[in-house]
């Protein structure tokens, strides 16, 4: 099994598609990795020998932050944005959507479940 920056590789997948099980590491990059290794993208990861994958270990160690490191950067910037009350700090507190998306309908992904709230009822005729 294929253990790359603490995480498990499928098996079964072809090498740029088990590439992007770790954080940080999309389609893009994972062809330049594979690339960079001279190893076919088609190849799957089980068949990638010891010399392949300490490769592919060392590039992403030497030139990708990923994983833990990765994810503790992106928390250290939203908590700098929550810090400095910029806009987007705000949006990120009252759980809006930060790029500038409307609200009045979708953006269900960031507010949550729908919140029903009663209808106003109408006075009575006279």
């Amino acid at each position: 099994m294929a253990r790359i920056a603490g995480v498990d590789l499928p098996k079964n997948k072809r090498g740029e598609i088990g590439l992007t099980y770790i954080y940080g590491i999309g389609p893009s990059t994972a062809k330049y990795i594979l690339d960079k290794n001279n190893i076919s993208r088609d190849k799957k990861v089980q068949d990638w020998n010891d010399e392949e994958l300490s490769g592919i270990r060392n590039i992403i160690t030497e030139e990708f932050k990923v994983e833990g490191q990765l994810r503790s950067e992106v928390q250290m910037s939203i908590k700098r944005l929550l810090d400095i009350a910029c806009y987007r700090g705000l949006r990120h507190r009252k759980g809006l959507p930060v790029r500038g998306q409307r609200t009045r309908t979708n953006s269900r992904t960031r507010k949550g479940k729908r919140k029903t709230v009663a209808g106003k009822k109408k006075a009575p005729k006279k």
